[in-house]
This record gives structure tokens, sequence and C-alpha cells, in this order.
């Protein structure tokens, strides 16, 4: 199948049901929104404000034609956004559908240290088919996110995090920069092999522990928790082997990422920024992987307005900016420089995917009204040979030669 028709059959597949050239299409920008973490709805108990979280194993896809299981909090990749304001009473019931251990941890919330979700750190892990409250005020403002901090290694690049937004009436960053809208990017990486070998690895060892348990046979080395280190050593030295010497519990090698994504989706499916000619738009960016990103934007300097979640007293501009793993950056990109431009990480094999450019985090920012005719590449292009075509009538490639294209290999 030539790239042609691979583009719009697959498309269509993916229930886009556009044409690549119509990214300019209301159509378009309707589907794009789509791509952006659906907020959790929640129900009020007294002045508590519950929200419902699930976590099954589903198949997910990054990039059409590209399938593996993974796990999903409410069956979304990223998990569902809780959002709330300053000092709100948040009661979150996790319920474990899987036959995995999981627990939540809150990255960048205030909460007590009982819901900080560290298994044998702070609390139980949740076992299957069980459920557990978390309960904390909602502090401090700002972006965070939430994740599984259980199987760490494999469950966060696996599916399980989600973006926490708490929003500040009185916002600073609002009142210097009014923004007409914002955007949630939640930046990850996965090693798909690596997932499903670990994954078989894992709910092979919960078989296993959960008929040890019934058969009253469950002790501290099956379990691979003791109670002092001197109980640790003591195992060892009567012939327990830890994990990291039999390696029971990974692959020889860590994980290396071969797709990487924003809000679980790979180039071309990526989502985008829409954007118009004055407006400011305000980028919430979320590290919730396991490598770093190097984000750069063409065309423009934005401000950096927040780390962590935390107003900067003296936002920098830029047009380049890290993002780290478990870090949180806001950016305001302000409108003045119409096109369709590159927003991008410039390590460049994170815009692969499985090694081919491009993909991954490649994403664009696009002037929705940017007009049709500053979309035509050739009447106001460098390229002499395309212009010599265009002045004797010849029929230009790629559709007359107007914006955008959606290229999949070099």
């Amino acid at each position: 199948m030539d790239r042609r028709k691979f583009l719009s059959s697959s498309l269509l597949a993916s229930g886009l049901m556009i044409n690549p050239n119509e990214i300019f299409s209301e159509a378009y920008r309707k589907e794009n929104l789509k791509k952006f973490p659906r907020q959790l709805e929640y129900n009020m108990d007294g002045d508590w404000k519950e929200f419902h979280l699930t976590v099954d194993i589903d198949v997910h896809e990054p990039a059409y034609g590209m399938k593996y299981h993974t796990l999903l909090f409410n069956n979304q990749l990223p998990g569902p956004e809780i959002r709330v304001n300053k000092g709100d009473k948040v009661r979150v019931y996790f319920h474990n559908n899987t036959i995995l251990n999981h627990t939540i941890h809150w990255h960048g919330l205030h909460t007590p240290w009982r819901m900080d979700g560290v298994p044998f750190v702070n609390q139980f892990p949740v076992m299957p088919n069980n459920t557990f409250v978390y309960e904390f005020v909602a502090e401090p403002t700002g972006t965070h996110f939430y994740h599984c901090h259980w199987g760490t290694v494999m469950h966060m690049q696996a599916g399980m995090y989600g973006s926490f937004i708490i929003e500040d009436p009185d916002d600073p960053i609002k009142k210097r920069f009014p923004y007409d809208r914002e955007y949630v990017m939640v930046y990850s990486a996965h090693d798909v092999n690596f997932i499903r070998e670990e994954m078989n690895r894992m709910l092979y060892r919960m078989k296993e522990r959960s008929y040890l348990m019934k058969n009253g046979r469950y002790n501290s080395e099956r379990w691979d928790t003791f109670d002092s280190i001197e109980d640790f050593e003591n195992a060892v030295n009567k012939g327990y082997k830890p994990p990291y010497l039999v390696n029971r519990r990974a692959p020889a090698d860590l994980p290396q990422p071969n797709w990487f994504t924003i809000n679980g989706k790979s180039y071309p499916y990526a989502p985008e920024l829409f954007i118009k000619e004055g407006e400011k738009i305000r980028v919430r960016l979320i590290n919730a992987g396991n490598v770093a990103y190097y984000l750069h934007l063409h065309g423009h300097d934005f401000w950096q307005v927040a780390d962590d979640g935390r107003p900067l007293p003296d936002p920098n501009q830029a047009n380049t900016i890290p993002l780290m793993p478990g870090k949180t950056n806001d950016i305001i990109i302000e409108g003045n420089n119409r096109g369709i431009w590159t927003f991008h990480d410039h390590d460049t094999r994170k815009v692969t995917n499985n090694g081919v450019y491009p993909g991954g985090t490649l994403t664009t920012l696009v002037y929705e009204d940017l007009p049709p005719e500053e979309r035509d590449v050739v009447k106001y292009s460098g390229n002499i040979n395309l212009k010599k075509m265009a002045e004797q009538g010849h029929k230009l490639p790629f559709d007359g030669g107007t914006l955008p294209k959606y290229p999949l290999d070099e």
C-alpha cells in the first residue's frame, strides 16, 4: 500500500473520518480535543468531592496498527483528569479490577502520609478486587499528576498515570497572562516488549502467591517483604535469594523505550495545539515517564510560568524547555507568528515510532485562523523548481502543494 492510501485508510479506520489535508476543519479540531485528558466527574458527600477510579487490563493503540496489552485507569490512557479547587476535600475510591497489586501516589500533592500510596512504607498494596479510599485536602495549587507506586518500573510506563490539576481562583498566572484556553499534555515512554514480558511475569507470580496464601504457605520470602534489614539479611544467610539475584522481576536489561507518547498517542496521532492570532494558550506539560524531554517550539519564545505547579515569580522566556521525569512545567504561548509550527523533543530519538522517524512526541502548533492562501508552500516557497512547475501550469505533487502533510518516513 502506498503512503497516501495508507494515510487515508488509517485515519478513517481510527475513527477520525477526515483527510489529513483537512487539519483546519471543524471536524478535525473536535476530534483533536478528544486527545486531551477527560475530566473525571465527582459526587458531593457533605463537603467532600468523591471520585471513583478503577484499574483494568486493556488493549491500547498509540498509533494505528500498533496494539499491546496495558493497564488503564477507567479504561483511559492517560487516566482521567482530576481537577479541583485549592482547599477542596477530596475522596477517591480506588478499586482494583486486576489480579495485580496497585496503589496510587499523588505526585506533588501534600497529602497525609498514610494517603501517599507507597506500598509497605505508608500503606499496604491494594490487592486484587479490593478498594482503597484516599482522603486528603487539595494542596498546593498547580499542575500535578497521579500514578501507581507498585511495580513502578512497569506500571507507570504501562499506562497507570493521569493529570491532577488544583486550580487557584486567584491564579497569579492568569492575572499576568490572561490566557484564552489551556491544554494538558502528559508525556510518557514505553518499552512495549518489556511491558508484555513483565506483565506476564507479574500475572504468573500473583497466581502463585494467591495459591500459596489459600494453602497457608505464604511467608516473608515468598512475599519478598521483610520487617527489618536484619530479617532480610538472616534470610539471605539461610539461602533466600532476593529477586535481583535470580532475575525474577525483570529481564536482564532495563526497559529501552521504543514508543514515546503525548496523552497516550504517538505522531501522527499525537494531540495538536491549536491557537489563533493574538491568543494566549496555557500548556501544562507533565512527564509521567522515565526519560527526559527537551521540548522545542519553532517560531516562538514561550513563557515558562510554573515549575512543579508553583507559579514562578519571574517567568522565564525560552523556546526550549527540559521536562525531566516526574516534573511538570506550565508554559504560555502567545499567538504572534502565524503559521504551522513544529513542537517536538530535540532529543530526536523520542520523535520516532519503534525507531522510525517521524513519530513519538512530534506535534505542531497550528494557527487555526491561518488563511488558506498561506498554506500554499509553492507560492511562497524558495523551491525554484516547484515555482516553475506552478508557473508553467504543471500539476503539483501533494494535492497542489498545500500544507499540512503527514509523512511517515524520511
